[in-house]
């Protein structure tokens, strides 16, 4: 964690940043003394699962968690070895008495026929697990045929499955996982807390719909460290409820950046708070950093937002507030948020517009935002300066500045 970011922060998220170092050391020695040497490991190929891609192993996965789930032992690793698994729905369910590692050598692959995963909304799922990590491996959704019946009009498509879901988990680490081709969302995390990512690949062409890489919901204490995501979505999307988030070093494009939002899906929703996007490129993307909430009524906010340390190359929006989103015109009344968005700051973010708006703070007319703050921003358009605009946006700037500030003062 860099301590600079502490000056950008409440007292409050500072004192969770200490603790966060804390938490994220304890992760990492949980990855080495039982991904290294594990006490006891189970083997799938042991329960049936066998690596030709086309034998149905969710059934031997399955008994492979069961006992490792209700080992009496401290520490139990699930070993997939090289190859390739073909695994249908699978929900992996805690608590469980031991601490469990998933070593994946091999890949999974979900069936070649989209509609084997049915309508349940996700394919991998984990829920109610504590003190559970995942090491390597290659998740493969194989959803080239599920997007295109998507895209063609009047097809009869079932609503689409996230690829690997965390429901209601702690003390959750994803380490060195690549996940591909995701019919929905790659990997989620919703009602979790104290999660650590780390060196995730995740791919899929940037024409895929809702392929977002990594989404956050209600979540809180989520580190992103080390991610590389080329998709057709958001690379990473954050939505209400979650606090406490730190991401660094992702490399995002394509894609649509990085989001908080949409927010003020509902007229009552939790916010979100105290978030840090630090040291990551943008490559080529629809957006860079993005807040963005529907334009109707709600009670939800975002406060507490830090942007820093940002290479943008060639993005379109490389800083962008959006409180107008409405997509279809359809379901905003009075086409305003309700939705109070202070304390953002924007800091030492240099690159390359791909438009020659680079900053676009639209606002809020019934709460407009407050607390902005612009400081040491460089970016160009075709060698020339580009512009800024802004719409009930409030704060102030420090520094070189460039687009100019737009911003009215705060008050």
């Amino acid at each position: 964690m860099k301590m600079q970011a502490y000056n950008n922060l409440s007292l409050g998220a500072a004192y969770f940043w200490m603790l966060m170092i804390i938490i994220t050391t304890s992760c990492s020695l949980f990855e080495s003394t039982n991904g290294a040497a594990p006490a006891y490991s189970i083997n799938v190929a042991r329960y049936g699962a066998r690596s030709d891609g086309k034998s149905e192993a969710s059934k031997a996965f399955m008994k492979a968690w069961s006992t490792a789930c209700h080992s009496g032992r401290p520490a139990v690793t699930i070993y997939v070895p090289r190859g390739l698994y073909m695994l249908k729905n699978v929900v992996f369910t805690g608590p469980c008495r031991s601490r469990i590692v998933f070593q994946i050598d091999g890949t999974l692959l979900a069936p070649s026929n989209y509609w084997e995963l049915g309508s349940s909304g996700f394919w991998i799922l984990f829920h109610r697990v504590n003190r559970m990590s995942i090491h390597g491996g290659t998740i493969d959704a194989r959803a080239h045929s599920f997007w295109a019946c998507r895209k063609s009009p009047g097809n009869n498509c079932p609503p689409g499955a996230r690829s690997i879901a965390f429901s209601w988990c702690s003390n959750i680490v994803v380490s060195g996982l690549t996940s591909t081709n995701s019919q929905m969302k790659h990997l989620t995390f919703d009602h979790c807390n104290n999660v650590l990512v780390r060196k995730v690949k995740i791919r899929a062409p940037s024409s895929s719909p809702n392929t977002d890489g990594i989404h956050i919901q209600s979540s809180s204490a989520v580190t992103i460290r080390g991610a590389n995501i080329m998709t057709g979505d958001d690379c990473i999307s954050v939505g209400a409820g979650s606090r406490n988030l730190w991401m660094e070093r992702v490399t995002c494009g394509p894609g649509h950046g990085i989001s908080i939002g949409s927010l003020g899906d509902y007229a009552n929703e939790e916010g979100v708070q105290n978030v840090t996007v630090t040291s990551s490129t943008f490559t080529k993307t629809q957006n860079g950093v993005r807040i963005k909430s529907w334009a109707r009524p709600s009670n939800g906010y975002a406060t507490d937002i830090v942007f820093q340390n940002l290479i943008m190359n060639n993005v379109y929006n490389p800083i962008i507030i959006d409180q107008k989103y409405c997509p279809g015109n359809q379901g905003c009344p009075h086409q305003s948020s309700s939705v109070k968005i202070s304390s953002v700051t924007y800091k030492n973010i240099v690159g390359t517009s791909a438009t020659a708006v680079a900053m676009n703070l639209y606002c809020s007319k019934n709460n407009p935002c407050r607390g902005i703050k612009l400081q040491d921003i460089k970016l160009t358009y075709h060698t020339r300066s580009p512009t800024s605009v802004c719409v009930n946006a409030r704060g102030t700037s420090s520094g070189v500045v460039i687009p100019k500030s737009c911003l009215g003062r705060n008050y």
